[in-house]
């Protein structure tokens, strides 16, 4: 499906565009390319909230960090 949109560039949108078109892209792949990337980004960004909430949730995996701490803390030289 192809769908045409018409959109306004602000200054920081319009410099942005331009230095993807530097790239050899044209308007419109530009354009899909960054639209990609910039979903792309945000979905691994809310993957990795997932996760990290997890991880907080894990008391199993809280107290393993503890306890792995406290060995790189007793293996580190002393100053």
């Amino acid at each position: 499906m192809t769908e045409a949109i018409s959109v306004r560039l602000d200054d920081d949108a319009a410099r942005a565009l331009n230095e993807l078109e530097a790239t050899g892209l044209n308007r419109s792949d530009a354009v899909r390319t960054a639209l990609v990337a910039a979903a792309r980004r945000l979905r691994d960004r809310r993957r990795l909230a997932d996760e990290v909430a997890a991880l907080e949730a894990d008391a199993d995996d809280r107290a393993l960090l503890r306890d792995f701490a406290d060995v790189m803390e007793d293996l580190r030289a002393p100053w």
